[in-house]
């Protein structure tokens, strides 16, 4: 049996476990990691060693060992004049990529490493420039996937594997446990304000993601739904991807187009409701355990309304899951959602949550990096499966 050494050139998910004030958080990512050249956090390279195909190591990385305590000298107070505007207006608590910096020491307009805004006011910025996770202790899980042969080395250019597999982890959390700026009411606007039910008058039988992204959706529905349940799945289409054999009591749709719903082999019954017209849902108090959104939640222009309202239609201790990925239907999405970076948005659906003020041990998760199966239509244009993002919260009371 192969295993990890000095020159081993091996497939690596990388899963890491964090906790913000928010909630906790799981963000896993696969790398190909060539031990000849690229970095790890010593600990990890040496207990890697060894390793075989299929094993687990896991491995507790306070700041210093990992991405670094967060460095005082790296939160600059800057004229506002320095900030490009042009670019983007700076929020409280958004990302923005280093080179909207003006006249910065060894920054240049190309540079596109994510700085936080930490203060903003008429005459001055401040940006945090630590990684979103510095000050955060982490618990990094590395599964061997496969152990290859590497014919040979040239050269090349080493890769820090930790920064890697933390790109984007951490922009989830809100910034000193302040809620961010996403903006007012020109946030929810849309390219296409006509009626939302002639948008969609049309069956669209299409799915936005590949397999593989579909089934890891379904195994996370699958930690959520137990038998017995009642389910609702909000702006439902023609697939509800429960796992099989869940024996629920019902699973319900709610959704825009009936062709599309009376496609879906999964529900129990359906009704056409417009949330974005009328945010109040058609159902009585308490009426569901679990209610369940894919790739829908970027077009909610009324998302506080919503989110109340799922959590009346909830019983105590159900759960609300909204899943989703980088793709969506360009002319109905909100502005804010195609500002944000794709770990950002896990953080805007995380503030609708906290916002309700109806959802407890709140919960991100994201996967990345895994290969495109090679019969979906978009192989090869694209070789990795589309990422999937997931924050869910559990109704209080």
């Amino acid at each position: 049996m192969k295993q990890i050494d000095k020159d081993s050139l091996a497939e690596i998910e990388f899963v890491l476990d964090w906790r913000s004030k928010e909630g906790r958080h799981t963000d896993r990512s696969v790398k190909l990691v060539n031990f000849w050249r690229d970095i790890l956090p010593d600990a990890v390279a040496r207990g890697l060693m060894g390793a075989c195909s299929g094993e687990r190591k896991s491995f507790r990385l306070k700041p210093q060992d990992g991405l670094g305590p967060a460095e005082p000298g790296l939160y600059c107070r800057l004229a506002r004049t320095r900030f490009d505007e042009t670019m983007a207006e700076p929020r409280y608590g958004r990302f923005y990529p280093k080179g909207i910096l003006r006249d910065f020491y060894h920054v240049f307009p190309q540079n596109v490493r994510p700085i936080r805004c930490t203060g903003v006011d008429p005459e001055q910025v401040e940006v945090d420039l630590n990684h979103p996770l510095a000050a955060y202790e982490l618990e990094l899980t590395a599964v061997v996937h496969d152990i290859m042969e590497k014919p040979f080395d040239r050269g090349g250019q080493s890769r820090d594997m930790l920064a890697e597999a933390a790109e984007g982890p951490g922009m989830q959390a809100r910034c000193n446990g302040r809620p961010t700026d996403f903006g007012g009411a020109d946030a929810y606007r849309r390219q296409d304000e006509t009626s939302d039910a002639r948008f969609y008058a049309r069956p669209r039988l299409v799915t936005h993601m590949d397999d593989r992204a579909l089934a890891e959706i379904s195994g996370l529905y699958g930690r959520f739904a137990k038998p017995g349940m009642a389910v609702l799945d909000l702006m439902s289409s023609w697939r509800s991807h429960m796992p099989e054999e869940t024996g629920l009591e019902r699973l319900v749709g709610l959704g825009m187009n009936t062709a599309e719903m009376a496609e879906n082999p999964q529900l129990s019954a359906y009704l056409v409701h417009d949330i974005n017209e009328d945010p109040c849902l058609p159902f009585p108090d308490a009426a569901f355990d679990l209610i369940i959104c894919t790739a829908s939640v970027e077009y909610i222009t009324r998302p506080d309304e919503v989110f109340s309202e799922t959590a009346r239609v909830l019983k105590p201790g159900g759960a609300l899951v909204h899943t989703f990925s980088n793709r969506w239907f360009p002319p109905k999405v909100v502005n804010v959602w195609t500002e944000l970076h794709e770990f950002e948005r896990m953080g805007l659906v995380l503030e609708y949550f906290t916002r309700s003020g109806c959802f407890a041990e709140l919960g991100t998760f994201s996967s990345r990096g895994w290969d495109r199966p090679k019969t979906d239509r978009h192989y090869p244009k694209f070789t990795q499966s589309d990422p999937v993002y997931a924050v869910w919260g559990w109704k209080t009371g």
